[in-house]
């Protein structure tokens, strides 16, 4: 493995342990503001990454998936939401779940604002740009990297935050268990329809996960592909 790519490793398992970090926190934030301070007591309003990591779905999956190739996944340590303390069980329920994909998206759009700003004010900052993106998306560049700007790092980072971001948003909106967007759709059905939904959750234990990966990797692809070109458009980048 070459250098660069450990460097691009590096960088990229360091944006998604603070897109996890934010995802959570804003679960936690969300729930104290709608009532319920549990998470809030434990520390989970933060985005120091160390309250919201889970050994395996945080640490060894993504190293696993980013080292070997293999699919990725990964995921922090579920934030504690007591429902019992919220006014509209539903209504709050959704609101704390919806919290955490909309934090991405924020933090992607916010990435990408930064990196137009970078592009139009540092010296070489639309070929840095291209080749951040390059980099990210598939491991080369077209151009010698001895020749970027110092500040070529950051521009690296942000265009990580766009992608990771950007794919915690829509993977965590589908709505398959364990994924949010499965408690955003439990939540809309009636009542008899939410116990079977329930039901048929509890007995798909561990299959879940088999099941995600076949499910929602065309739902994921067939949403994420078409966001990623526009914000690759923003930037006056070529559409993949």
């Amino acid at each position: 493995m070459s250098n660069i790519e450990i460097v691009l490793i590096a960088f990229e398992f360091a944006v998604l342990l603070f897109a996890f970090s934010v995802h959570e926190s804003a679960h936690a934030w969300m729930a104290a503001r709608l009532g319920d301070p549990t998470a809030l007591m434990l520390g989970r309003v933060t985005l120091n990454p160390i309250s919201h990591i889970d050994v395996f779905g945080t640490i060894l999956m993504p190293l696993m998936a980013l080292f070997t190739g293999m699919p990725f996944i990964g995921w922090a340590k579920p934030c504690p939401v007591n429902t019992r303390n919220f006014r509209n069980v539903r209504r709050d329920d959704m609101l704390v779940t919806a919290a955490g994909p909309i934090s991405n998206m924020l933090m992607a759009v916010t990435c990408l604002i930064l990196l137009f700003i970078f592009k139009i004010v540092v010296p070489q900052g639309p070929d840095a740009v291209l080749c951040a993106a390059q980099l990210a998306l598939y491991r080369t560049a077209d151009f010698n990297l001895a020749t970027m700007p110092s500040l070529f790092p950051i521009a690296l980072l942000l265009y990580f935050g766009v992608i990771i971001n950007l794919m915690l948003f829509v993977f965590n909106l589908i709505p398959f268990p364990p994924l949010d967007g499965s408690r955003i759709l439990r939540n809309l059905l009636p009542y008899n329809a939410m116990v079977t939904y329930d039901n048929l959750n509890a007995r798909l234990g561990i299959f879940r996960l088999l099941l995600l990966y076949f499910i929602a990797r065309p739902i994921f692809t067939l949403i994420y592909d078409p966001a990623l070109n526009l914000f690759n458009l923003f930037l006056g980048l070529r559409a993949g």
